[in-house]
């Protein structure tokens, strides 16, 4: 979807400048995880459940068969529950979202599939490897009521002369938690830590396959890099080197991701993803696995944040957590910038006038209009006085059509003379298209306009369902058009124009975002009267007013 708007928003700069040139208008890191460690991490992932061995000698230990119980978290954000089995993260529901998929009947998002909980932990120790996930672990507690900073569920299991203390750490404001361990009897050299991500997160979307498209895993070495799921096939396996401040997976408004951010803090050292289950063509499913160094005193320590993929919220927490919400795609460095500015003035409005975000986006295109009010004014007078010259220049372009140089030196005298730049018109034109391209992934990663109703419009980041405002933005388009060309004598080429581009225009925009279709439309609605201002003007200096 977004390749395919890029490349129409192309077609349609072309189609807007090219025939106003040739028909102008009448008007502190750690190294690298080695061969080894990406290799045990790779064993460590794909392969079933070992037999646990850590010191060399000792007897070899299989995890008994037990009934798992759950431990409740629940903090004013989210609901988490944690499995006495391996210690791991089975459930994490978002309090302040509502899910949208097909049969959650109105319940809140919950990110983890059933039966693929995260931070399975497995610990390799030589050619040895103790599985934590397949521990039975006892709990301090079996509910926490978070009401502030600081509370505390620790899970503490001993076997064959081991000893593993498992602690979370929840804040109240917080969708992101501590997590510290202790393992003794590793031996002098370590251990390396394999943290599963488990394969992907659950989709909450009422449009999946759209959701899919943004399944990802995200990391930040030296820079925050992507990769989607549909570039794995099902089996293959991708190894990335770190050291990694972070890492996690993603879908189009939610993330779960491992943080160390603190300093002086070890980093992932690698990272592996396996490919898995699709869905057509696209890819549901990918295991991600994070390697991380645990020295001799067997304790480690990161974050885990399981949250909405909201920029103030990840742009606070720095380290370019924000850039796993990408804005933009080939057009990165210019729609990125443009887009924060654009949230951050729709969020502003929002909150300090209260005004609903469907009337902050009519409201938000009138100010961009008359922002552009004088730059618009000049382009169309300009387009005027290129009227004027035209009949000038095509008695030059007839005489001198055999010598290219003298055409040249003899238009560009006309143009000065009569004050006319050619391409005085273009600048205008091109503006706004920094803010539509912005807007068009502003509605499409932003959570905060995720189920927002405006009129019948009951998802301003979904498609309009009755179709009207795309169908209004055709004809608002024509409207535009025909105003524009008061007074201007007949060109075959605008004339098609005048047609054909409100239609494709309406076929672009038919299953795009409403509020992105609602923004344009206001736009131009905007822009007619100043273009009956223009056209009034035209028809005075002909004396046909």
């Amino acid at each position: 979807m977004e390749r395919r708007f890029i490349l129409a928003i192309g077609l349609m700069l072309l189609i807007a400048l090219i025939p106003g040139i040739l028909w102008p208008p009448k008007p502190a890191p750690l190294q690298p995880a080695s061969q080894a460690d990406t290799a045990a991490a790779i064993a460590a992932t794909t392969n079933g459940p070992p037999v646990t061995q850590v010191q060399p000698g000792s007897p070899p230990v299989r995890p008994p068969a037990a009934s798992a119980e759950t431990v409740w978290v629940t903090t004013p954000l989210a609901r988490l529950g944690f499995s006495s089995h391996g210690a791991q993260l089975v459930r994490a529901e978002l309090l302040q979202y509502q899910s949208f998929a097909p049969g959650d009947a109105a319940r809140r998002v919950q990110l983890i599939p059933d039966a693929r909980p995260l931070l399975g932990l497995k610990l390799v120790v030589d050619k040895d490897t103790l599985a934590l996930a397949d521990w039975d672990f006892t709990p301090s507690t079996r509910t926490l009521a978070v009401n502030g900073p600081g509370s505390v569920v620790t899970f503490s299991a001993q076997r064959g002369g081991v000893e593993v203390a498992i602690t979370y750490t929840f804040d109240a404001a917080s969708y992101r938690f501590g997590v510290r361990g202790r393992v003794t009897g590793l031996g002098p050299q370590g251990a390396v830590l394999v943290l599963g991500m488990g394969d992907g997160l659950r989709s909450v979307e009422g449009d999946s396959v759209d959701d899919y498209r943004h399944f990802a895993v995200v990391t930040k070495a030296s820079k925050s890099e992507r990769k989607d799921f549909g570039s794995l096939k099902t089996g293959d396996v991708a190894v990335m080197n770190g050291p990694f401040e972070w890492a996690g997976v993603k879908s189009k408004y939610f993330l779960v991701a491992a943080l160390a951010l603190q300093e002086n803090q070890p980093q992932f050292a690698g990272a592996v993803a396996v490919g898995g289950e699709r869905s057509g063509k696209f890819a549901t499913r990918a295991a991600l696995a994070l390697t991380l160094p645990v020295p001799p005193s067997g304790e480690f320590r990161y974050d885990l944040l399981a949250g909405p993929l909201e920029y103030r919220t990840l742009a606070k927490l720095g380290h370019d957590l924000d850039d796993a919400n990408p804005y933009g795609w080939i057009f990165r460095p210019i729609v990125k910038p443009v887009s924060v500015l654009v949230v951050n003035i729709l969020l502003w409005v929002h909150e300090h006038l209260h005004l609903a975000y469907g009337w902050v986006l009519v409201a938000f295109g009138m100010l961009i209009r008359l922002l552009l009010w004088p730059l618009n004014q000049k382009a169309m007078e300009s387009q005027m006085r290129m009227a004027v010259v035209q009949p000038i220049v095509q008695e030059i372009q007839a005489k001198h059509k055999n010598d290219p140089e003298k055409l040249q030196k003899e238009m560009m005298r006309v143009y000065k003379e009569h004050n006319v730049n050619p391409l005085g018109g273009c600048l205008p034109m091109l503006l706004p298209w920094p803010v539509l391209l912005a807007l068009f992934f502003v509605f499409s990663n932003t959570i905060e306009f995720r189920g927002v109703p405006f009129l019948w419009l009951p998802d301003l980041s979904r498609a309009d369902p009755l179709h009207i405002i795309p169908v209004l933005l055709g004809l608002s388009m024509f409207v535009l058009s025909k105003v524009g060309q008061k007074g201007v004598p007949p060109n075959p080429q605008m004339k098609t124009m005048t047609y054909f581009l409100p239609v494709m225009m309406t076929m672009l925009f038919f299953r795009l975002a409403s509020g992105l279709n609602l923004y344009y439309l206001v736009s131009n609605i905007a822009s007619i009267p100043q273009q009956w201002l223009i056209a009034q003007k035209r028809l005075r200096q002909q004396g046909k007013t």
